[in-house]
């Protein structure tokens, strides 16, 4: 039974100890939907490859944007929120009701555009925009009194604010479906509501998250100064250009794109920083360091999504440039800021667990090494899985080869569960007595 709070180490502890069932709600529910996506792409790849404009690609596509990456986004912010910005987060009913809100939407979304039944998208859409904003008024609410210096805070801020707007543009998606009523057509409105929640939602997230994490991960100094709020600043102007441009179809596009590759540079320049100011990591953590090498092979598939799509954002839409957009997305979805979610969980998930294992035994025995809990083989593996899949699926997509996209789901499937299991086995040696 854990230590009283009144106790003088559990008072200590208290106030950044993240929630303890609310994130492992969120990350189960990421990993469920990831495994889905594969499963559905190695079974169904002969219906799923082609213009992925349809309605049962566009399921697959939000079971790994919603339920992938913004669940695992959703879970992080209960435990980074606590653990690296100080911000209190204790779990409350209204927490857990946004869960269910946010899963019963998600799946009831991927449902509905499986089946190919507008009508149901909209209140799923509802119901998950509603739950999405009571995690953002949270961690909003949170940073304003969170004692870490402002750079963070700041890009974290604008990535929750963010996501409401992508919220709110994907609810108009949704109802436009149903009866057109925006003065867009449906198609730029789904590219404009896809690249404010893939950029301002997810790519702000891990610029702002990344500058109190990746000096963490990898360790070393943490940046700050006017450069580290030029790379957010411009990331954001240049977001909202891009969608305005997308729903207008203006000829800025390019331009609008050309900022937000300033902002991503940015933020690259400032890891090249932190890597040029490494400190000494902990003795007992093994090499190679896997949660370094998803987060590191992440940022270049970041740079490869990058130049992508400003290429794509230049060029005349053809049959070419939809074919290279399935590749842009599998590059940018996948490749970074899914790859980047499972480098930096595999490192905050062992914090977690070893810290609640910690509170079950009454703050008076250590658990195990924190850093020796996971299975280094199976880490391994996930990381080599990891990295067939995602370049296998984006030549697969773009070049239609049904074998290719069905192989590489595959590979994906296995290191969904595999990392799966990984993080049971971290909770169960860490919180065991």
């Amino acid at each position: 039974m854990a230590e009283s709070p009144t106790t003088p180490v559990a008072a200590a502890v208290a106030p950044t100890m993240p929630a303890r069932w609310v994130p492992l709600l969120y990350f189960g529910f990421a990993h469920a939907c990831l495994a889905v996506a594969a499963l559905a792409l190695a079974l169904d790849a002969r219906r799923l490859v082609g213009f992925f404009y349809h309605p049962k690609m566009l399921a697959v596509v939000h079971l790994v944007t919603l339920g992938f990456i913004s669940a695992s986004i959703l879970g992080a912010v209960y435990v980074v929120g606590p653990l690296a910005f100080r911000m209190p987060l204790p779990a409350r009913k209204g927490d857990y009701f946004a869960f269910a809100g946010f899963a019963i939407g998600t799946t009831g979304m991927v449902s509905h555009f499986w089946l190919d039944l507008p009508a149901g998208m909209a209140w799923a859409a509802g119901l998950v925009g509603l739950s999405m904003s009571h995690v953002a008024a949270r961690g909003l609410a949170g940073l304003r009194r969170a004692p870490v210096p402002p750079e963070p805070r700041f890009a974290m801020a604008l990535a929750l604010l963010n996501v409401l707007a992508a919220a709110g543009l994907g609810v108009v998606a949704a109802a436009n479906k149903v009866r057109p009523f925006a003065p867009w057509s449906q198609l730029d409105l789904v590219f404009a509501h896809a690249h404010l929640a893939a950029l301002g939602w997810g790519a702000m997230m891990v610029v702002g998250a990344g500058y109190r994490m990746l000096p963490i991960i990898l360790p070393s100094a943490m940046p700050g100064g006017p450069w580290a709020y030029a790379a957010p600043i411009a990331l954001e102007c240049g977001i909202v250009g891009v969608v305005c441009a997308l729903l207008t179809e203006s000829p800025r596009l390019g331009a609008c794109a050309a900022v937000v590759v300033v902002g991503l540079l940015g933020f690259l320049s400032q890891v090249v920083w932190m890597l040029r100011h490494r400190r000494p990591g902990p003795t007992e953590l093994p090499r190679p360091d896997w949660g370094v090498a998803h987060a590191l092979e992440s940022l270049l598939y970041l740079l490869l999504a990058t130049g992508l799509g400003l290429s794509l954002a230049l060029a005349e839409r053809s049959e070419t440039t939809l074919r290279l957009a399935s590749a842009y997305g599998v590059f940018g979805l996948l490749g970074f800021l899914s790859q980047i979610i499972v480098g930096v969980e595999s490192r905050i998930l062992p914090l977690f667990a070893w810290l609640w294992g910690f509170a079950d035994r009454a703050y008076a025995t250590s658990p195990p090494s924190l850093h020796r809990a996971p299975a280094r083989l199976v880490q391994g593996l996930v990381f080599a899985l990891w990295t067939l899949a995602v370049p296998g699926l984006a030549l697969g997509l773009a070049t239609e080869q049904v074998t290719v996209v069905s192989t590489a789901a595959g590979a994906l499937l296995a290191a969904t569960i595999a990392a799966a299991a990984n993080a049971g086995l971290v909770l169960r040696r860490l919180w065991r007595r």
